[in-house]
């Protein structure tokens, strides 16, 4: 046995030791600097240390799978190149070391983005370097901090050099290559079958559990994960399809939408989706504070870049960030309690396009097999009303002109501004206003021929790196989060000046809301306030100023629209124009992340997650959740709305022609 001797004698002094020393030593590290940045009291003190020894777990298994290659290297490599080991070593080591730290450089501004640890976020973001790599050189001083990055490794390699140099040179012959081959491979396999994301959520706070992980064992699950099987993962209604039909006709689901999509097994499409719009019809009773006076010709739908209910001055921030805005709120329809239903933009598409519940994992605006929904733009078709979706970015971005141009939007983006009208761009788009005044000629040419239209305008200014056209606001570019805010508003207020001076103003609804918060940030996985956004309808020769109080949701924009326009309120849509919900009707927004589904009461939050997990929250008036008891109603009715959402899609029900 005197190999094994000598192989255990070998791996004390190994180069691998400083490596692994070096990577559980910066992973350690990185979780202390983003425990720090999120704010030393956001993750009670009795957590710490479950979440430091649960995150050096979750290192070493990681450590296992990055090691293997250069433990194969050991045991497979010719033995005419083991006298090069020497001037290897350290540069091994400082490349490695270099490696290690950029990867903590983003984590840490991933964090300072989404509070979280790298996920399938990131992943998407790979796809657009453009994009990324361009929002992370204007904001952020790049150059120095690869410096920083390459200065550390340097002095790292410099500290270990002596003990690098010191280390035994690997010449492992016959059995000794098959040890280290074995630990190759045993190593991995052992780190797979103990790993278990979900072993992050080892407590109710949403800090703990994201910082006792590890980002590159997070990143490589969403790459598993980007799509989720609900059915599969999550909770389900005995009798799946008859149960969640039932559960949404006692909802008063409007249109029938989610009713008749579920009932796919029992009926035919067409048959299922009469019947059950004729029985939720009799349900619902007419809102007693009716505001629209008679139908618009026009709807103009803005989304606006992560407008978060904190910053309207009219919903109590006292910073007078949103003055435009505001003065819109006075004499218009202000919705005081919306929600979007996610964290990222092509969520809040998804919800104000097709108007149903987030399913787990990708958005649907990102998925194949998208194109010929029943979308906005593919019901109004067939009305004569003409769709447009307007972008300051590159709108292949996140998939956004390949599902809207799929689904009867006629699509306008970065590239269709002729360069002498664009004042101002950074990475991620033309300056708002500049926007506008794109989309006020647009418009100016449907009027003129006659033509009927529903333009949805996503803006792109309240993003890092904040930058604006100068002289707009009294906030210098780049202004930060506030700055952001302040110049879309200014930009909103000026096209809407612009507007009124149209001929076809008069006639047109405007709908301005957020596709999602400024942050999704808090102690629970789900923190509601990170959901609230404002929207406010305008149009007032059509609607009477107010607020509207009640609880909505974002999925209820499109069937608002289609009842703005006079076109009803469609067929295949899981949200409720608000100009219907009556009395009777339940109360519910739907909040999400990439896989947590949230159901939202007036106050309670029942949260589905993977390995069919369901938890229930009180929900005070600040928005603040504690854990209850699971209540099997509201469990149900989660349940049958998000069931019925990815059975739909699954199965093509969203088809436009098949609803």
């Amino acid at each position: 046995m005197n190999f094994v001797a000598a192989f255990a004698r070998s791996m004390v002094g190994l180069p691998f030791f400083h490596f692994a020393a070096l990577f559980l030593g910066l992973c350690s590290v990185t979780r202390l600097a983003l425990l720090g940045l999120s704010g030393w009291t956001s993750v009670p003190l009795e957590l710490w240390p479950g979440l430091f020894v649960r995150g050096l777990g979750f290192d070493a298994m990681v450590l296992a799978f990055v090691l293997a290659p250069a433990l194969a290297w050991v045991a497979l490599r010719p033995q005419r190149w083991q006298a090069s080991s020497r001037w290897l070593r350290p540069l091994c080591f400082g490349l490695s070391a270099a490696a290690l730290l950029f990867v903590a450089l983003s984590e840490w501004t991933f964090w300072l983005e989404f509070s979280s640890r790298l996920n399938f976020i990131a992943l998407d973001y790979l796809m657009y370097t453009q994009e990324v790599i361009g929002n992370v050189r204007q904001s952020y001083p790049v150059g120095w901090l690869l410096t920083g990055v390459a200065a550390l490794a340097l002095g790292l390699t410099w500290l270990c050099r002596a003990s690098l140099a010191a280390a035994p040179r690997l010449r492992p012959r016959g059995r000794q290559r098959l040890l280290w081959l074995a630990l190759a491979l045993l190593l991995p396999t052992a780190s797979w079958q103990l790993a278990d994301l979900e072993d992050m959520a080892f407590s109710g706070n949403a800090f703990a559990n994201e910082l006792s992980g590890n980002g590159l064992m997070t990143l490589a699950a969403a790459m598993r994960r980007n799509e989720l099987d609900y059915e599969r993962f999550y909770a389900n209604l005995p009798e799946a399809q008859a149960q969640a039909q039932a559960v949404l006709r006692k909802l008063s689901l409007a249109g029938a939408g989610g009713a008749s999509l579920m009932a796919l097994g029992a009926q035919a499409p067409e048959t299922a989706l009469h019947a059950g719009a004729a029985k939720v019809q009799a349900l619902r009773e007419p809102w007693a504070a009716q505001p629209l006076r008679q139908p618009a010709r026009n709807v103009v739908l803005i989304t606006v870049e992560s407008l978060s209910a904190q910053f309207m001055g009219s919903l109590g921030d006292k910073r007078q960030l949103t003055p435009r805005l505001d003065a819109l709120a006075k004499d218009g329809l202000l919705f005081t309690h919306m929600y979007a239903t996610g964290t990222r933009t092509v969520r809040g598409l998804e919800a104000t396009s097709l108007g149903t519940p987030p399913i787990p994992g990708q958005s649907i605006v990102r998925r194949p097999h998208n194109e010929h929904l029943a979308t906005l733009g593919e019901l109004l078709r067939p009305q004569g009303v003409q769709a447009m979706f307007f972008y300051g970015g590159y709108g292949y971005f996140d998939n956004m002109n390949a599902y809207f141009a799929g689904n009867a939007y006629r699509v306008l983006d970065r590239t269709d501004i002729p360069k002498v009208n664009i004042g101002f761009e950074n990475v991620w788009g033309v300056g708002d206003e500049f926007l506008f005044n794109h989309v006020i000629g647009e418009l100016d040419q449907q009027h003129a021929q006659g033509q009927r239209f529903m333009a949805h305008v996503m803006t792109t200014s309240n993003h890092r790196p904040y930058t604006y056209a100068s002289g707009r606001i009294d906030i210098p570019s780049p202004g930060g989060r506030e700055g952001a805010v302040k110049y879309t508003d200014f930009s909103i207020g000026q096209f809407m000046d612009q507007a009124k001076t149209k001929p076809w103003f008069r006639d047109t609804v405007f709908v301005i809301l957020a596709d999602h918060c400024a942050s999704a940030a808090g102690k629970t996985k789900l923190p509601v306030t990170g959901y609230h956004i404002p929207m406010l309808i305008y149009a007032p020769a059509l609607i009477k100023p107010g607020r509207y109080e009640p609880l909505v949701s974002q999925i209820d924009v499109p069937p608002t629209v289609l009842e703005l326009l006079g076109a009803g309120q469609g067929s295949g849509f899981f949200g409720t124009s608000v100009f219907s919900q009556g009395p009777h009707f339940k109360r519910r927004a739907f909040i999400s992340n990439y896989q947590e589904l949230g159901y939202l009461t007036e106050d309670r939050l029942v949260v589905l997650g993977p390995k069919r997990r369901v938890e229930t929250f009180a929900v005070d008036a600040q928005g603040q959740s504690s854990p209850v008891e699971v209540d099997a109603l509201l469990r149900d009715e989660a349940v049958a709305y998000y069931q019925s959402a990815a059975r739909a899609f699954k199965s093509g029900a969203f088809k436009a022609g098949q609803l």
